[in-house]
């Protein structure tokens, strides 16, 4: 099939009278409204644990441990979600995942003690493993390069939007019909999506509503690309690369950071810096709407450069690398004197973290085949959420041994640091991941 003809800004011009339909951004804004879901749901429990601890009389290190729970399980199921999604097909298995997370969701409502919280968090990540790779996976089918920068960025400010919204909205509901009510919600709204996806979402040749200059669009440059890239690639040959392992590492430290805005970012104001509820729902939201502008501006800013005609090596390197140095600012506000300080700084930090988030997003579909993208998306992001999940346990504890937030800012920010050198010096070139036997005989 010949593909149509684009202009320098990724756009399929008019050819007998007939404008490309938008389709694929209906596709991208259904998969941005299902990771709000997904951090709205992860968040409740972070924004409402100041208020469940009265109940339920938890110590610093029950409270790190439900924190932590749910990073663990969806760390695990990681790789498990990416091969299903690979063999499955996204459709299915993305609406699976949100109606799984959204069950063990509602379920909190009724929990009574310690360990069921404990549970239904264990819960809660199994479910919300397959997100992330279903909307890699989606964004691969319907995007070619040219807009994945900015697709990816349409999906992840979704989960911002989530983190933004979460705080003022769980506080409002909490101050009106209790905690329980949170998750009641949240469970309603998960069923809700789950349904409308999969009443939506089709392969591009299968929706009647994509005409044919959107479709020639979507498969720019894949019509010569073998049947093979559409099976999976074994996990073990993917380990092998540089590539892999450099984007896994760089995630770690990325995730690591970015989990103290999910999980301790409410108690640190509250319990630090004196805010009271009001302060909380107002204030805490700067930063999660900070992160949605550095999502859009990571999408557009790859884009752009691209469109200048720098290499996709170079673009990609250049924000990671970037954003992960001002994502280390966060340790500066250990020492700030006052919370305007605090908050302009986090914000700095968590809009750097979405910034960089973006590109690392881009990579799966950058570097592996298309039956691949939801494996490598889930691989990198098993080893991220293993420091999602050591994050809450390692600042809960230095919190608890020193009663302050001081260390935990300070290891933040150098994690960051460690992640831009991974990204720097470890990650040499961002090209389609070929096994060395294949290599040889070309």
């Amino acid at each position: 099939m010949t593909s149509r003809p684009v202009d320098s800004r990724g756009r399929v011009p008019r050819m007998d009278g007939t404008k490309a339909s938008k389709i694929r951004w209906l596709i991208a804004i259904a998969c941005a409204i299902g990771l709000a879901i997904n951090y709205i749901d992860r968040s409740a429990i972070s924004v409402s644990l100041p208020f469940m601890t009265q109940d339920f009389h938890l110590t610093p290190t029950e409270q790190g441990l439900i924190l932590s729970a749910f990073s663990w399980s969806y760390a695990l199921m990681q790789i498990p979600a990416g091969r299903l999604i690979d063999r499955f097909g996204e459709r299915l298995m993305f609406g699976a995942s949100v109606l799984v997370w959204s069950v063990f969701t509602g379920l909190t409502a009724i929990a009574s003690s310690f360990g069921v919280l404990l549970g239904l968090r264990l819960g809660l990540g199994i479910g919300e493993a397959g997100a992330y790779p279903s909307s890699a996976k989606t964004v691969a089918r319907w995007f070619n390069p040219r807009q994945r920068g900015r697709a990816t960025a349409v999906y992840d400010s979704g989960a911002r939007i989530g983190s933004a919204v979460a705080t003022p909205l769980i506080v409002a509901i909490i101050a009106i019909w209790g905690w329980r009510s949170v998750f009641v919600l949240a469970f309603v709204i998960g069923v809700l999506w789950t349904a409308g996806w999969w009443a939506l979402y089709r392969h591009p040749e299968a929706l009647r509503s994509v005409n044919q200059a959107e479709l020639d669009f979507i498969n720019e440059g894949r019509a010569e690309a073998p049947a093979t890239q559409e099976r999976p690639m074994a996990l073990g040959k993917l380990l092998r690369f540089r590539t892999v392992w450099a984007m896994m590492l760089g995630f770690f430290c990325v995730n690591f950071m970015v989990t103290f805005f999910l999980t301790w970012f409410p108690s640190y104001l509250v319990n630090e810096r004196g805010f009271d509820l009001l302060g909380l729902g107002v204030f805490g939201a700067i930063p999660p709407i900070a992160a949605i502008a550095g999502s859009w501006i990571g999408g557009l800013v790859g884009d752009a450069l691209l469109a200048r005609g720098w290499t996709l090596t170079r673009v990609r390197k250049t924000c990671l690398v970037s954003g992960m140095l001002i994502c280390s600012v966060i340790a500066l506000a250990a020492v700030a004197p006052e919370s305007w300080q605090v908050l302009t700084l986090m914000s700095i930090s968590y809009a750097a973290a979405s910034f960089t988030i973006v590109t690392i997003w881009c990579l799966p579909a950058d570097v592996a085949p298309t039956g691949t993208v939801a494996s490598l998306g889930a691989s990198q992001n098993f080893f991220s959420n293993i420091g999602s999940a050591l994050s809450p346990i390692v600042i809960g504890a230095l919190y608890g041994a020193t009663g302050s937030f001081v260390f935990p800012l300070v290891l933040s920010g150098a994690v960051a640091v460690a992640g831009a050198l991974i990204f720097g010096l470890m990650l040499r070139r961002v090209e389609p991941l070929v096994p060395a036997v294949e290599r040889l005989a070309v």
